[in-house]
């Protein structure tokens, strides 16, 4: 790619990126690798219908609702008296948990927003949610 930039004069990310996806085209689609003796993508595919690739569908595992329960920084935490958890300098109530029984936290921080979701579960529900910044969070510690 390096190579192929410096001979025909490209000085610029634009070009590059043509000069990227053109390679990439050409890898995946036409050129036969040399260990295999294959093109790639005809590899995948007889692969695939032969049932011996390794990629699988992606689907959400019961109980889990959302990509932000398994995609997510994890912590558990145990119900006060109060019906609360305290969680690096916040304190959340909790509704529908019984008191010192365990709540496990999936913290979904967006670094675009700057917001986090901590999503709360209970013995495989969802007992609810709650939305904070992510420098309160503290995230630096996990």
């Amino acid at each position: 790619m390096v190579r192929t930039c410096a001979r025909e004069g490209i000085d610029n990310i634009i070009d590059g990126q043509k000069v990227l996806e053109q390679e990439a085209t050409r890898y995946n689609y036409k050129q036969v690798h040399s260990t295999t003796g294959e093109v790639p993508y005809y590899r995948l595919k007889r692969l695939a219908s032969e049932g011996k690739s390794l990629f699988r569908e992606f689907y959400i595992p019961k109980p889990y609702l959302s990509t932000k329960d398994i995609f997510a920084l994890r912590d558990q935490r145990t119900v006060n008296p109060y019906r609360r958890i305290s969680f690096n300098r916040l304190t959340v109530n909790i509704t529908g948990v019984p008191i010192r029984d365990k709540v496990n936290l999936r913290i979904a921080p967006d670094l675009r927003s700057g917001m986090a979701e901590i999503r709360f579960w209970h013995k495989d529900k969802l007992v609810g949610t709650y939305q904070v910044r992510n420098e309160d969070l503290n995230l630096s510690n996990f």
